[in-house]
């Protein structure tokens, strides 16, 4: 029901019929009817009517705590609890089991009742973006449009979850084990994929490193490497960069440089067999499914907008951030670093589990593991600003080179490629560490046993 009343205003829609069919319902079964509501996330304020949300809560109150429900005995306690005459007494009552004499359409009219409260909450939504819209002078439209597109899109993630039977969940999930379903988006590293089993939707990735370790050309390598499907036995994924740092262009041409193996100081002299090289590199990286947003300084709210946007247009199996330490977030500023960035850490990770998309965030590391004492390689406490970030992430990799620490000086070859990979958190899997080779000349990680010998030559 939506009309308008007497005075001109036009009522939000609500169906009085449906709420009268599920109180009704409830009187007569009240046990299967609100376990039905409570599937379906019926809650007091999805009744429009006052009376009717009076006694709901009266119904739920007492089915709670194990009193019978009938006419009389919620009568009773409506008379007890001062509520019966706001209700419209007896009469009423006894009007909602005349018009609903059986429980057997309950679901229908709950149904409805949450469609029309559905409605009410996103004409509420709408009507507060227009009076932001004219009153708060201070936000600017983008910031106005990320915190509308937010609501909205939390609204549509107030689904109704319907509970697996546990059988077919069991089975469901042995299925995914047998096959390749259980696996996240590789990689492309033999070593990481061994221990993560690829990256998993709704996880957070946590890549952590000091500067010039090398955190961002490792994230594209596996940008590049998923984008490009090198491991055969899974489908190219499509990838989502937010890269705050180095533009679009500087991102390409690194890529290109490292997908070609040409070093990028070469550019200005680049011989035919290179030029051959970088060509080819261009024709391979241009089949990839990848979107680049290069924004400086984004809010944190306007980066999880956008990546919706991408996942709703392209459909986005990865989404790549460069780097935490960059992002703001204007509703703690106010509060310090550290609070702002658990915030950022938490939104993050809020984006993953929305989107069902992993999602890999660089960080920076403390100057802890370059301090006496430690023997250069990074620890989870090393990760910078909050202790949320360990909180929230699923994943924590940290990256350290024993040839760039000055606690491995006279003990490591200063020319060995060598990298580390210290899988610090995995919250499903195993911890321990994965060796690379880190050709810095190429900007590209490869396998530790692959080109080691021949580079060395």
């Amino acid at each position: 029901m939506s009309s308008i009343d007497q005075s001109g205003y036009r009522l939000p829609p609500y169906s009085e019929e449906a709420e009268r069919g599920v109180l009704g319902s409830a009187l007569i079964d009240s046990e299967k009817v609100l376990e039905l509501c409570s599937d379906n996330l019926i809650a007091t304020d999805s009744f429009y009517v006052p009376a009717h949300r009076h006694l709901f809560e009266q119904l739920r109150e007492m089915t709670q705590t194990g009193k019978a429900v009938d006419l009389l005995t919620v009568g009773e306690h409506l008379k007890q609890s001062g509520r019966l005459d706001s209700v419209g007494g007896y009469a009423f009552l006894e009007g909602l089991i005349d018009s609903t004499p059986t429980a057997a359409h309950a679901e229908y009219y709950i149904g409805y009742v949450r469609q029309k409260h559905l409605l009410r909450n996103i004409i509420d939504e709408a009507t507060s973006a227009i009076d932001r819209c004219y009153t708060e002078t201070d936000d600017d439209a983008e910031s106005i449009l990320n915190r509308t597109e937010s609501a909205f899109f939390d609204l549509s993630g107030q689904q109704v979850s319907k509970t697996e039977d546990w059988k077919v969940t069991v089975n469901q999930t042995m299925a995914k084990i047998d096959g390749k379903q259980s696996y996240g988006v590789p990689t492309g590293y033999v070593g990481l994929d061994k221990k993560l089993r690829g990256l998993h939707p709704t996880d957070m990735i946590v890549l952590a490193a000091r500067p010039s370790m090398g955190k961002t050309s490792l994230a594209m390598n596996i940008a590049e490497n998923a984008a490009l499907g090198k491991n055969k036995e899974h489908k190219p994924a499509s990838i989502g960069v937010f890269s705050l740092e180095m533009s679009q262009e500087q991102l390409v041409r690194r890529m290109l440089f490292s997908k070609a193996r040409v070093p990028a100081w070469k550019e200005d002299g680049i011989r035919p067999h290179d030029h051959a090289a970088l060509v080819s590199a261009a024709d391979q990286l241009g089949k990839a499914k990848m979107v680049v947003d290069d924004s400086a300084g984004l809010d944190v709210m306007d980066l999880c907008s956008r990546a919706r946007r991408m996942k709703r247009l392209y459909n986005i199996d990865l989404v790549i951030i460069d780097y935490l330490q960059l992002l703001h977030d204007k509703r703690r500023m106010r509060d310090g670093r550290q609070q702002e960035t658990a915030s950022i850490s938490n939104s993050i990770k809020k984006l993953a589990k929305d989107l069902k998309i992993p999602v890999l965030i660089l960080s920076q590391l403390s100057r802890a593991p370059e301090q006496g004492g430690r023997d250069g390689k990074p620890r989870l406490s090393d990760l910078r600003d909050s202790g949320a970030i360990e909180q929230d992430a699923d994943v924590v990799l940290l990256l350290t080179r024993p040839s760039f620490n000055d606690a491995h000086k006279g003990e490591v070859d200063e020319d060995d490629p060598l990298a580390e990979v210290i899988i610090a958190k995995h919250r499903n899997g195993p911890t321990g560490e994965v060796k690379m080779n880190f050709f810095k000349e190429y900007t590209r990680f490869e396998d530790r046993d692959e080109h080691h010998t021949d580079e060395m030559e």
